[in-house]
């Protein structure tokens, strides 16, 4: 099968400049988990949720359609990476107490990825999906950083969409559990936000549309608002999840 292909040529800079999830969220989806015997974390990209599942999980087995994502993922001993779609994993059926998708489930065949989550998750297994769209550092690098999504937006493949509403919109034909909010956080500074646009799709559609990068359009409003630019400050993020019962 097919995958919709973003990311592979983007893969070294995913791994080094895409934001951390917090070990709260993992702890709470292996509470929530029938068992912590194995977790199938599927379009794994740089692996930093499979490696994070690792530490509440016997067993991960992280999949990806990219063999170029595969290969820049972080290794873990109880982690196995995988090269396969999220609609045809190659897991064996009933297999998993968990499946995880972060950040990528807006790029699925959502009804064949949801058969596939039936056929290997085992019943009341775990679903969960999550995203994270803007980031809060100040309100004024806030508007310079959301005035310059605008004018990428529509670099991004149509999937984008999904995430700018939060996932609030997907289908999730699931017995759905309430979650508690939880946040991504992380120290940057300027050049650090300028490495995580970097990975996004739309950086890389915008240059090869153009011939050229938008990254100094970034750099030239953020250096603006950003006093010392070589100084660290928290960014945070909500994730936006969704949680069911197989």
């Amino acid at each position: 099968m097919s995958f919709k292909d973003h990311f592979s040529s983007l893969a070294s800079d995913y791994a080094r400049h895409r934001p951390r999830y917090p070990d709260a969220l993992y702890r709470y989806l292996a509470e929530q988990s029938p068992a912590q015997n194995l977790a199938w974390d599927c379009a794994t990209g740089n692996g930093q949720a499979a490696v994070g599942l690792a530490r509440f999980f016997a067993h991960v087995i992280a999949t990806d359609a990219s063999a170029e994502q595969i290969a820049s993922a972080e290794s873990c001993p109880n982690v196995e990476y995988r090269q396969a779609t999220a609609e045809q994993s190659g897991l064996e059926s009933l297999s998993a107490d968990s499946c995880t998708v972060a950040q990528a489930w807006h790029w699925f065949e959502a009804e064949q990825f949801y058969a596939e989550v039936r056929r290997v998750v085992k019943p009341r297994g775990l679903l969960a999906v999550w995203a994270y769209s803007h980031s809060h550092i100040t309100p004024s690098i806030d508007v310079a950083m959301l005035n310059f999504y605008a004018q990428m937006r529509n670099y991004f493949p149509p999937e984008r969409h999904w995430v700018d509403e939060e996932y609030s919109t997907l289908a999730f034909p699931f017995e759905e559990i309430a979650a508690p909010d939880f946040f991504m956080e992380a120290a940057w500074n300027l050049e650090d936000v300028l490495g995580y646009y970097r990975s996004w799709s739309g950086t890389k559609e915008y240059h090869q549309r153009h011939g050229t990068s938008p990254i100094p359009i970034a750099e030239e409003a953020l250096r603006a608002v950003w006093e010392r630019p070589e100084e660290r400050r928290l960014v945070r993020w909500k994730l936006h999840l969704r949680l069911g019962r197989v």
